[in-house]
């Protein structure tokens, strides 16, 4: 009998790669023998071993190739990734609050000398900020009524970015809505399919995908996380509307191949938390050897 279990594709990585100007170039004498890049991320990864062990979480370095000059984006930072089964966006969105409460009660208990420190040197409301983050329940709202807030704000606040629905918020976003309409950190979830990765869940009204971002004075977006897609036919056809090779995602799409469970999770950015609780005006004051766009000399 024919098996109703998807066929996998035998397809093997490239070993060629076409360079901008028609040319390739060869992988069959590289290190790896093959194409390789630096880790963006430890979540698919995870994913497997959560699956598995009905959680897991990844600590390490992690690179972007974003060219952004600004005061809280690094190309090398420390990401820690928790990922859980079993789990919704409803779930993640709880882990999430406490872990950043977590970590303030820690550093007010574990650190006080260094937060006077820094309240007596930097920011005199460092200390005050951790304890309303740690007190105080978030604030949650849906990516579409965030949009409408902020809309509604456009008589008494210009925006660099022109909010409208289906943009990603900008930084002035995000913090106008934590330091002026809520004055408190914000949950914003269910944002639009078209600027979030193909491994988010597709809600039921196929526009919006089960993702959410943790927003915090000062600093914007601490947080982002998402329920994960679980149904292979709807993953399968995310990777190919996203245009990504099928091949490279094989193993990832074999996780739900024969048979998933529900699962999410998030990752924080170790740089911003610290950015956050120091009230420091830039993030590439808060790692020893920033690299940035243009800047790689150590």
């Amino acid at each position: 009998m024919p098996s109703s279990t998807p066929a996998r594709s035998t397809t093997r990585p490239p070993t060629r790669c076409q360079r901008d100007d028609g040319r390739t170039v060869g992988f069959e004498s590289d290190f790896f023998r093959r194409q390789a890049f630096l880790t963006v991320s430890g979540q698919l990864q995870a994913e497997a071993y959560a699956c598995a062990l009905s959680g897991a979480y990844t600590f390490g370095p992690t690179f972007r190739a974003e060219n952004s000059h600004t005061s809280r984006h690094l190309a090398e930072f420390w990401m820690v990734e928790p990922e859980i089964a079993f789990a919704n966006l409803q779930d993640i969105m709880n882990y999430a609050e406490s872990y950043v409460q977590y970590l303030c009660k820690w550093l007010l208990e574990h650190c006080m000398e260094d937060m006077e420190f820094m309240a007596k040197t930097h920011d005199k409301s460092a200390i005050e900020r951790l304890e309303l983050v740690s007190s105080t329940p978030f604030e949650r709202v849906s990516y579409t009524k965030a949009v409408e807030m902020l809309t509604g704000s456009a008589g008494s606040k210009k925006f660099q970015t022109k909010v409208e629905w289906g943009i990603d918020l900008a930084s002035e976003h995000e913090r106008y809505l934590t330091e002026v309409i809520f004055k408190k950190p914000v949950i914003v979830h269910n944002y639009p399919r078209g600027i979030k990765a193909f491994y988010m869940r597709l809600n039921d009204d196929q526009k919006t995908v089960a993702a959410m971002d943790v927003l915090v004075p000062k600093v914007g977006e601490l947080i982002g996380g998402s329920q994960r897609e679980e149904r292979f036919d709807i993953l399968k056809q995310r990777i190919l509307d996203a245009g990504l090779p099928m091949e490279s995602y094989e193993f990832y799409l074999d996780l739900r191949r024969y048979g998933s469970v529900k699962h999410s999770g998030f990752g924080l950015g170790l740089e911003r938390m610290l950015l956050f609780a120091t009230g420091l005006d830039n993030i590439r004051d808060v790692i020893p050897f920033p690299r940035y766009p243009g800047k790689a000399d150590l």
